[in-house]
C-alpha cells in the first residue's frame, strides 16, 4: 500500500498520473522559442558618457553602427575614448542580456550561452580587467 493519494497534485509539473502535459509543454517551448527570437531581431542601444557614445547592435551580436561626438574624442587622451566605447559596448550587453532574459521568462542558461551570451557577455561585460 501507498500512503501517496490517488488526487493529482497542482505542484506537480507531471501532472497526477505521473504523466507530463506534453502539449502545454510544446506551447511553452514554442512562446519561449518566438519570445528568444524577437528579442534576437531587437536592436538596442548602448551609451555611454552622457551619448557621446552610443552603439547600436541586435541580438545576434551584429552591430548596425558607432557614433562618437566629437567632443569625446581628445587626442591627448586616447585611453579615455577607449574606455567610453568600451562602456557603450557594456551598456548594450547588458541591455541585450535582460531582453534575452526577459524573453525566457527569466530563465537563466547559464553556460547554454543565454546568461552570457554566448561567451560574448564575458567579453563586454566585464570580468577580469
Amino acid at each position: 500500500m501507498s500512503d501517496t493519494p490517488d488526487t493529482p497534485d497542482a505542484d506537480n509539473p507531471f501532472g497526477g498520473g505521473g504523466m507530463p502535459d506534453l502539449g502545454g509543454l510544446l506551447e511553452s517551448a514554442q512562446q519561449m522559442m518566438a519570445n528568444a527570437q524577437a528579442a534576437a531581431a531587437e536592436v538596442v542601444e548602448g551609451a555611454a558618457g552622457g551619448g557621446l557614445i552610443k552603439v547600436e547592435v541586435d541580438g545576434h551580436f551584429d552591430f548596425h553602427s558607432v557614433s562618437i561626438d566629437r567632443s569625446a574624442i581628445d587626442p591627448d587622451d586616447p585611453q579615455l575614448l577607449e574606455d567610453l566605447i568600451l562602456a557603450a559596448l557594456r551598456d548594450a550587453s547588458a541591455q541585450l542580456q535582460a531582453g534575452q532574459q526577459g524573453a525566457l521568462g527569466g530563465m537563466d542558461l547559464g553556460s547554454l550561452g543565454g546568461g552570457d551570451l554566448g561567451g560574448l557577455g564575458g567579453l563586454l561585460g566585464g570580468g577580469d580587467q
